[in-house]
């Protein structure tokens, strides 16, 4: 009898606590929590907007290539030798007439002493006959020798001259030959590429190693041959450098090969940096980019402000105290800047949420915070 009332008390307990659950669900706005939440104002700061600004567009033909020095030059050896010191490595900085490799100079300065001693010889020999042409012009005015015997001694005067120019001029070539032995810098630069070490033979038009002047890069690129015709010297190149893919460079075409490549079908297009400082510290990247060839305004956003809804694409506008989702009307992409151009949905000048969260809702109320003012220093501090 006692186990029945107990279990009696204890349905009566459950139903008495359902009841006041039930009560409690019913009060007013007992269930409305998580929307005050979601319909709380948002706080926003000049950072978290965009201002809807109309941006110049370039379109043009795709051009790629690499960065090359415009001053560069690849010494070779111009005479057959050993080879006796290198005296600069990859990367070592030069000043015009600094000596970079030594070659071996003794056959050539054996060359040079022979080529010498010819030369004194044919000198004297030319003197002498000189004087002897003089002596015959006398005696002839006297006419004690013939006019044949004078014509003799004028043929051996010329025939003499012409030994000693002959002479001489294998005197200077043995003398270029020996200073040909020391390969100097031909301006300031940096040694790129070395070729050879110490002990190696060299043969005329062998390469020794390269030198480059790397405040002259440039933007070596190639176009299509069906886009060319509308690329121009003066136009605006915009592109980026392998190893450099975060930063966007600004070139102007110099000058454009007026012959294709008779593989590839492309035209050279020689490209300037804009500013020289932008310029990168190594020569041979790969690079890729656009030349504008038409400008045109319209109005962008960045893609981090857009967002996706399926094939839809919306922004959250902040107009009147509060946050509107408008619908885009999207255009192509920008190569340059990778903004998206906007035909429909919003307009020049309207304020745009840069980071938009997935949890705003349309209608809802947005206030800017104000910045803290300074605290005013007390009068006589």
């Amino acid at each position: 009898m006692t186990r029945i009332k107990n279990a009696r008390r204890v349905a009566l307990l459950s139903v008495s606590l359902l009841s006041l659950l039930t009560l409690a669900a019913c009060k007013p706005g007992a269930g409305n929590t998580p929307d005050k939440a979601a319909d709380a104002p948002v706080l926003l700061s000049p950072e978290d907007l965009i201002k809807v600004s109309s941006d110049a567009l370039g379109s043009g033909p795709s051009i790629t290539g690499s960065i090359e020095p415009e001053r560069r030059a690849d010494l070779r050896a111009e005479v057959p030798a050993v080879v006796l010191t290198v005296l600069k490595e990859n990367g070592d900085p030069v000043r015009r007439g600094d000596l970079l490799v030594r070659l071996d100079q003794t056959s050539i300065r054996d060359s040079l002493n022979s080529a010498q001693a010819s030369e004194r010889a044919a000198s004297q020999a030319y003197d002498q006959a000189e004087r002897q042409f003089e002596r015959m012009t006398k005696l002839r005015e006297t006419g004690v020798v013939s006019t044949q015997q004078l014509e003799d001694v004028e043929i051996k005067r010329n025939t003499a001259q012409s030994d000693r120019e002959a002479a001489r001029a294998r005197m200077v070539t043995a003398r270029q030959q020996l200073e040909r032995t020391e390969v100097r810098a031909p301006f300031d630069g940096i040694v790129s590429d070395r070729k050879v070490s110490a002990g190696d033979t060299t043969q005329i038009g062998k390469e020794l190693l390269k030198v480059i002047d790397p405040s002259s890069l440039r933007f070596e690129g190639r176009v299509s041959a069906d886009a060319i015709g509308a690329v121009k010297a003066g136009q605006h190149v915009s592109f980026r450098i392998h190893g450099f893919d975060q930063r966007d460079f600004d070139g102007q075409v110099m000058r454009v090969n007026p012959s294709a490549n008779a593989t590839t079908r492309q035209v050279e297009v020689l490209v300037s940096f804009v500013n020289a400082k932008d310029q990168p510290d190594v020569a041979g990247l790969y690079a890729e980019g656009r030349v504008d060839t038409e400008s045109n305004a319209a109005l962008t956003l960045p893609a981090a402000s857009i967002v996706r809804e399926g094939d839809s694409a919306y922004a959250w506008r902040v107009k009147a105290g509060k946050l509107q989702k408008v619908k885009l009307g999207l255009g192509n992409r920008d190569q340059r800047t990778g903004n998206y151009v906007v035909s429909t949905g919003v307009a020049e000048g309207d304020s745009v949420l840069r980071y938009p969260a997935s949890t705003l809702k349309d209608g809802q109320v947005a206030t800017m915070s104000m910045p803290e003012k300074p605290a005013q220093v007390a009068a006589g501090e």
